[in-house]
């Protein structure tokens, strides 16, 4: 409907200068040209110093030449009425003594010039008159131009080009019916492929491929959607997994604190040795069912924004010393080796916990996924505006593909069993808490050589300054 008001308007457009203005169009042209041409004679005529009868004689070839190009004729006429020269050729008006006198009265009084207008000889004609004071400046001389032109009516044109604007109208509007027929389906069957994919996508079909058709902007919405429908896919299957996870992370817990229980009810409630190690088990497996709640509900808090930051001012190189010289007890009875070097005070602003939180996460993970040879680095660099941390591990790597979405909750490159057991959600805690302090934060790693896990802290303005 939009394509056919836009044909609508270009015929309206087009009857309205072809047919209903055509007429003035044309008059207005003709007088237009008329004034123009006899402004350049007025031109030519100042041209000379004085007007000789050989001088005459070029002016009037040169008016001549003006006259016949422009369809008009013309005379000079002096101050005594007496014709100087005379074009007959296409003569529209003949002119008395009395005309002459009115036409150089007026134009001497609108300053040089004079337009008027007067009946043809012929029916429905009109005959436009221009009289022009032509004087030259250094020779006083001067004579009067009377230029006149025949407007004859175009009724005859307007009624040849009614008959083809009639043809031209009626085939427009049967080309433009078809090709807004061909244009709209070409367009609105696309966007209905693309409302039936999305209901599907709508429905759990996260597998629906949309088609664009041939115009560029419902292909880029193909595009879009396509990429929508990929990225809900994963995070439908991220979903499952951490259901899947939680579930079974839950579970287990359960299950071992059952066991026990009933090992302490029927076997060891009287035997004082056993009870307390089946008890111990069961405190262990509570401790490790809680600390898996309150990561949950933590990371929950941190990406909905609930968990307002403490910031505050403290030096982390004492911080990560503190942090290294809890792990040393756990290192030396399982063999790992956490290699990290002092550095001097450096004043940082953050919130306490939460970054010592994202160490621990980070610490925990490289010892999960180190090599064979139980080495973990941990250094820290000062930089201008921040102070980077870095963890890296000598493990197998994470491949390019998997490496975006090694931060997704319980998600995993490798499919091994860890060795020391976390509740699976270090990382995503940890992403969460850069993001909430606005730090930056990374991770690199080549399959087979190991990964290194990065983070940066803001330094205290003050410090920086002393």
């Amino acid at each position: 409907m939009s394509y056919l008001f836009l044909v609508g308007l270009s015929l309206a457009l087009l009857w309205g200068t072809q047919i209903l203005f055509l007429n003035r169009f044309y008059e207005n042209e003709r007088i237009g040209i008329a004034e123009k041409t006899a402004d350049t004679m007025s031109e030519y005529f100042c041209e000379y110093d004085e007007i000789t009868e050989e001088n005459l004689v070029e002016l009037t070839e040169k008016y001549d030449d003006l006259a016949s190009d422009n369809e008009l004729s013309y005379m000079l006429v002096d101050r005594n009425y007496r014709i100087v020269y005379e074009n007959n050729k296409g003569m529209a008006h003949q002119f008395s003594r009395n005309e002459i006198d009115f036409l150089q009265t007026n134009a001497n009084l609108k300053g040089g010039k004079y337009t008027t207008s007067a009946e043809g000889t012929a029916q429905d004609t009109k005959v436009v008159i221009i009289c022009c004071v032509l004087k030259n400046e250094k020779s006083n001389q001067g004579c009067y131009l009377i230029v006149n032109t025949l407007i004859t009516p175009v009724k005859t044109t307007i009624s040849m080009l009614r008959k083809t604007t009639y043809l031209v109208t009626v085939l427009m509007i049967l080309i433009s019916v078809i090709a807004a027929l061909i244009m709209s389906k070409s367009l609105a069957k696309p966007i209905q492929n693309i409302t039936e994919s999305a209901n599907n996508l709508a429905k759990g079909e996260y597998k629906t491929e949309f088609e664009g058709g041939r115009f560029a902007e419902t292909r880029q919405l193909a595009k879009t959607l396509n990429y929508a429908s990929s990225e809900i896919s994963k995070i439908d299957e991220l979903q499952r997994d951490l259901i899947a996870n939680v579930s079974h992370d839950l579970r287990t817990p359960l299950t071992m604190i059952k066991a026990y229980a009933e090992m302490i009810r029927d076997l060891s409630g009287d035997r004082k040795e056993k009870r307390e190690e089946h008890l111990g088990i069961i405190i262990k497996e509570t401790d490790r069912l809680a600390q898996l709640v309150n990561d949950i509900l933590d990371l929950s808090k941190l990406e909905n924004g609930r968990q307002p930051l403490d910031i505050s001012t403290f030096d982390i190189s004492a911080k990560l010393h503190d942090i290294m010289e809890r792990y040393k007890e756990f290192s030396e009875a399982n063999g790992y080796t956490i290699n990290y070097t002092d550095n001097p005070p450096v004043l940082v602003q953050c919130d306490t916990g939460k970054i010592e939180q994202v160490i621990y996460n980070l610490v925990n993970n490289a010892i999960n996924y180190t090599g064979e040879d139980k080495q973990i680095f941990v250094t820290m660099e000062t930089e201008e505006d921040f102070v980077k941390i870095s963890i890296r591990d000598t493990g197998k790597g994470i491949s390019e593909e998997n490496i975006h979405q090694i931060f997704e909750k319980y998600y995993r490159a490798e499919k091994t069993k860890r060795e020391v057991v976390g509740t699976g959600l270090g990382l995503s805690i940890v992403r969460a808490v850069l993001k909430a302090h606005n730090f930056p934060f990374g991770v690199q790693s080549t399959p087979g050589a190991g990964t290194t896990f990065w983070f940066k802290i803001k330094r205290d303005k003050e410090s920086i300054c002393i």
